[in-house]
Formats: C-alpha cells, sequence, structure tokens
C-alpha cells in the first residue's frame, strides 16, 4: 500500500516544532522532512497510511492554531510516484 504524505506550514519554526510534535504523538507516522521556505515560512512532511496521516495533520493544525501562526495543511493521499524525490 503507498503511502500518504501530509504537509503542515507554519510561519516561525517554534510553532512548526510543537505542531510537528503533536503530530508524532497523534499517530503512527514518519517525520520526512522539514523544510525552510524563507520569510519565516517552514513546512514539516509526514507520511503514514491515509487515517494516521489525517489524524496526525489534524491534530498539528490545531496546536499550530493555538501556539504559533498557522498557514496552511494538506494531505495527498495518493502522491504521484516521482514526488518521492521530493522529500529525500
Amino acid at each position: 500500500m503507498k503511502k500518504a504524505l501530509g504537509l503542515l506550514e507554519t510561519r516561525g519554526f517554534t510553532g512548526l516544532a510543537v505542531a510537528t510534535d503533536a503530530m508524532l504523538k497523534s499517530a503512527s507516522v514518519e517525520l520526512l522532512k522539514q523544510v525552510s521556505i524563507g520569510g519565516g515560512f517552514v513546512t514539516t512532511v509526514i507520511t503514514g497510511d491515509v487515517g494516521s496521516v489525517k489524524a496526525a495533520v489534524e491534530a498539528g493544525t490545531e496546536v499550530a492554531k493555538n501556539v504559533g501562526e498557522f498557514v496552511s495543511s494538506h494531505i495527498i493521499a495518493r502522491p504521484h510516484d516521482e514526488l518521492d524525490g521530493m522529500f529525500k
């Protein structure tokens, strides 16, 4: 079974760190990467089964909204094979 991807973006690292912690504690997901985009924008990328990724992104989003400056989150349930190279 192909793993889903979850992305969560904040402005500021502290909010992202706390949100990432919540994501990893809330479901059986794996941290793939954290990306600094510039201008204070940072993104966490996680992977796992669709249900776990959805639960983790929802948990991280709630924390990010309360702790930092939440920007966006998204789940890709069935990512294209060529996306794998972007997160390694």
